[in-house]
């Protein structure tokens, strides 16, 4: 199970910015669904796009808890962190950050719930969001402490959404 701890010699944190990422995008959607649901209503899509949307969103929410949960739980990235080693194996072979990753796509699934086209904006408006805080943040340290290795890792493997391998 994961657990915060440093240990020394320990570079990186164990859950570093994720959490503030994963709240600010949160926030991003929480607000657009207010504004464009409720306050405005506009963008509201009717029968049949109402099933076709919750559907999708459904599938996006599973999708997404999944990714999330075999990066964080079922990787040992608790254990490639503190022992300061690159992981690239398992679900880190199709995306560099499936934790960041599956909160954004179950977020994505959760605002179609609201079968709105208005609200189709706000996955790319996380995702914005996500890529800035991570380039500026995790990847600096990850090249830093792992230097070329790292820099060959980012070639073959997105920072985002799950794709195989290049």
């Amino acid at each position: 199970m994961l657990k915060n701890f440093m240990k020394e010699g320990q570079k990186l944190p164990l859950f570093g910015v994720g959490p503030y990422i994963v709240y600010g995008i949160a926030m991003v959607n929480l607000i657009g669904i207010i504004l464009f649901g409720y306050v405005f209503k506009i963008g509201i899509l009717q029968s049949p796009w109402t099933l076709i949307f919750r559907i999708a969103g459904a599938l996006l929410i599973i999708l997404g808890l999944v990714i999330w949960y075999i990066g964080a739980l079922r990787s040992d990235m608790d254990a490639s962190i503190t022992e300061n080693k690159l992981q690239t194996k398992g679900i880190y072979a199709w995306v560099r950050n499936p934790m960041y990753s599956g909160w954004w796509i179950a977020l994505t699934g959760i605002t179609f719930m609201w079968h709105n086209a208005c609200m189709l904006s706000l996955p790319l408006i996380d995702w914005a969001i996500m890529t800035i805080a991570l380039i500026n943040t995790e990847e600096k340290w990850l090249l830093n402490l792992y230097g070329d290795e790292y820099t060959e890792y980012k070639k073959h493997v997105n920072r985002c959404i799950p794709w195989k391998r290049k």
